[in-house]
């Protein structure tokens, strides 16, 4: 019995074995042989066992030629002097081989070459040891990481190249198999195949973009890297020694200052000196984000932090009020928290079925994808999460804390801070979060009472259909009242799907009248095509109160796999309306955000060797920072109901009363929940056409009376497809619960709660809601 040959070769190609049919003359023709195919030579024995003393030939593949004569037969020859004429037992055998030997072929030219390379010139000895460095063995380390990423680049090319040939090979011969025009089952099975090859051509395509542009790039930028790399080692010398001497003579003048004082010191002043200079060991370097070279921030004189109201500090006793606010807040929250507990909650539940291990034809998506708007795709609910994009607005709330907590700000400017990070902690809920919510319907709603337990209520309403629009209306017993009306616009780029909701959201305090507005950044859904979703949020947000003037720019920096600093960085100021900084926020959009008291500002810190071409940064020094948000942990077994937080488990849970038209009704989303996702499908077919035969109603109706009003000609069917003759933007579709109307801030149309809702639900009367499930 002969050994059984390994499933498949290693792409990198060190060895490779198997038994393979040799060709040795016409008496005996093709016999069975043992080969081993190692650093670039491929040897053969009659058996397994002549392996450790006698080999029958050995070919060097650098110099080889290998083609192929017919399904299972191959030819490895150098010139005429040396032909090996083999036969593998099957084709898939064959093309493994073939595989194996291609890579070890263009490694092993690639070593030879290398090697001529080094003989015709040889490369000189590393350079001497820098100070403070490791010197030539870390060069020789660093180039020798150098040459790997090359071999696996040229690894990466054969690939390419071979992913190519074979993947072409393969559509001739399944386009030959199409061409018989077979019936029955083996038809059936034949477009089947045809159907997958063709999906894994898609795929194999990307592959092959991406890693002709990851060759080109690498090939460009190769010698650019080792350059920024040597120039980088120097600077980084340079910056040790420089650091040595600026310490050594701040330690010279620090201990000259104490002896000059220390005559005129009492042993009190001594005291509060010997606290201080303890305090100093505690502060912290915060360094600004890597690409963001605005503001960089340093740690402040520690005598910042013993005043509390000091005229000679330049900061005004009302700053370091509000700073003794923001350390009391936590107290304050805590002591009305009993009065809360007295009344008795409602319980919600802390688990939804387990996502079902479903199936999915991706073939039959992508044929029905042609020639469509992205927005226009009838997707099903596999891609979907069982929540509707009302219940994933609502989600914007699962820190409303942070905006009850900045209803008792005394300081606009500490506001700003919890307003600005109410706008972050929005983004948390993402980071896990790659299926899609429901898209609801036209007049579908959805209500969060949590008035007993957080003080609030909250009410969504779809107020268009195209553009699809969301307005939110929410209204909190603490003091503050919170509406946004979004519409999400999306572009395919083939790689990554962007997602940018367009819309202001507005925030209003009554104690304070102050106003804030500001917008959402753009999500980046990765890896559209091959590989594991993941997401991004990316882009700048200009927090602003139209009461003080006060601003909060926020940037949440784009991932980037050669940065050095923290995935999913954000930073930002905060400004009075001059323009001067007070706080700095620093933090990540999925973990935590925390704050920094500005106690000076400087220009500062330019530098040409960095490209900012002599762009100066904003140097701020700050106090210890605090936090000032942090996520909530996830409930056990997320990863198992769609990593849902907390609050996202109990958005669908059924309630009473709702209004008919509320997003816990809808059918689809129901059964999805549920894990009966055929079911699912079905029901949401039937309700996206019961919605499109009722937006056909509306057209036929308006155009009807526009027809009457101005002429009295027949409306034909044709009119109603005519996009001249259809009525404005928004369906001519008027919202139940919004009206539409100009913001006096922004300029913007948008719609605003015009009240209702609550009362129609308190009297259990929701005639005036549409039939839309």
């Amino acid at each position: 019995m002969s050994e059984p040959t390994p499933k498949t070769p290693t792409p990198a190609g060190d060895t490779y074995k198997g038994w393979v049919f040799k060709w040795t003359n016409y008496i005996k023709g093709y016999q069975r042989r043992w080969f081993v195919l190692s650093n670039g030579l491929l040897s053969y024995y009659r058996t397994q066992a002549e392996m450790g003393h006698t080999c029958r030939g050995t070919i060097n593949l650098a110099t080889a030629t290998i083609t192929v004569d017919d399904a299972c037969n191959f030819v490895i020859s150098i010139g005429g002097a040396q032909t090996y004429h083999l036969k593998a037992s099957c084709e898939v055998e064959r093309q493994r081989w073939i595989t194996a030997l291609e890579l070890a072929k263009a490694k092993a030219a690639r070593i030879q070459a290398e090697s001529d390379d080094s003989g015709d010139d040889p490369s000189p000895s590393s350079p001497p040891a820098a100070p403070g460095q490791g010197g030539g063995s870390q060069n020789s380390e660093v180039q020798s990481t150098l040459r790997t990423l090359g071999s696996k680049v040229e690894d990466l090319s054969t690939c390419n190249d071979l992913i190519s040939k074979h993947g072409c090979a393969l559509q001739r011969s399944l386009s030959e198999l199409d061409s018989l025009r077979l019936t029955g089952e083996a038809g059936d099975k034949i477009r089947q195949v045809t159907e997958r090859a063709t999906l894994f051509r898609i795929t194999s395509n990307a592959m092959i973009n991406a890693c002709r542009d990851f060759l080109a790039l690498a090939q460009a930028h190769s010698k650019r890297w080792q350059k920024a790399l040597q120039v980088e080692r120097e600077q980084r010398v340079r910056l040790e020694e420089t650091l040595e001497q600026l310490a050594k003579q701040h330690n010279h003048l620090e201990r000259a200052f104490r002896g000059a004082a220390q005559p005129n010191a009492n042993n009190k002043v001594g005291a509060v000196q010997g606290e201080a200079s303890d305090e100093d060991d505690e502060n912290e370097f915060f360094d600004a984000v890597e690409e963001a070279p605005e503001f960089i921030t340093v740690p402040a004189d520690p005598h910042f932090h013993k005043r509390s109201s000091s005229n000679a500090s330049g900061f005004n006793s009302e700053m370091c009020s509000d700073d003794q606010s923001l350390n009391e807040e936590p107290l304050a929250m805590s002591q009305e928290a009993p009065s809360q507990e007295l009344v008795p909650l409602k319980k919600r539940r802390k688990r939804i079925p387990d996502k079902p291990n479903y199936s999915l034809n991706l073939w039959s998506i992508m044929k029905n994808c042609i020639g469509k708007e992205l927005s226009k795709i009838p997707m099903p609910v596999n891609f979907n999460e069982p929540i509707s994009m009302l219940q994933r607005l609502s989600e914007d709330l699962e820190y409303h804390e942070l905006l009850d907590k900045a209803a008792k700000c005394h300081s606009s400017l500490e506001q700003m801070c919890y307003v600005a990070a109410f706008s972050v902690s929005s983004y948390s809920t993402t980071v896990h979060r790659t299926g899609k919510p429901f898209n609801p319907l036209l007049g579908e709603t959805y209500e969060l009472d949590r008035r007993r337990e957080s003080g609030y209520r909250s009410l969504c309403e779809q107020v268009s259909h195209h553009p699809p629009a969301a307005a939110h209306h929410v209204i909190s017993d603490r003091g503050w009242t919170l509406r946004q009306e979004i519409t999400v616009a999306s572009k395919f780029r083939g790689k990554y799907l962007s997602i940018m909701p367009l819309g202001t959201i507005h925030a209003t305090f009554e104690k304070s009248n102050n106003h804030y507005t500001w917008k959402k950044v753009t999500t980046t859904v990765h890896n559209i095509i091959v590989g594991k979703l993941w997401i991004d949020q990316s882009g700048e947000i200009d927090v602003v109160n139209h009461t003080t003037e006060d601003r909060c720019h926020l940037k949440f920096a784009p991932y980037s796999y050669f940065s050095r600093d923290v995935a999913r960085k954000v930073t930002g100021v905060v400004m009075d309306k001059t323009g001067k900084a007070h706080y700095v926020l620093s933090g990540t959009w999925d973990e935590k955000l925390e704050f920094s008291r500005v106690m000076q500002s400087s220009r500062g810190g330019g530098g040409g060797d960095n490209g900012s071409e002599g762009k100066q940064k904003t140097v701020y020094q700050t106090l210890k920072a605090r936090e000032l948000w942090k996520k909530n942990p996830l409930p056990e077994g997320t990863e198992t109901m769609y990593y849902f937080t907390d609050l996202a488990l109990t958005l669908n849970e059924p309630e009473e009363p709702v209004a008919a038209t509320d997003s816990r009704r809808r059918p689809d989303q129901r059964l999805m929940e549920d894990g009966r996702w055929d079911e699912a499908n079905a029901e949401k077919q039937r309700l996206e056409e019961k919605q499109r035969i009722a937006r056909r109603e509306r057209e036929r109706e308006a155009l009807s009376q526009r027809s009457s009003s101005q002429s009295d000609e027949a409306v034909d069917e044709e009119s109603l497809t005519d996009p001249s003759l259809k009525c404005g933007p928004h369906d001519n579709y008027n919202a139940l619960w919004f009206e539409r109307c100009q913001d006096r801030i922004t300029g913007e149309q948008i719609h605003i709660y015009k009240g209702g809702y609550w009362e129609a639900k308190d009297r259990g009367c929701w005639e005036g809601c549409p039939d839309i499930f």
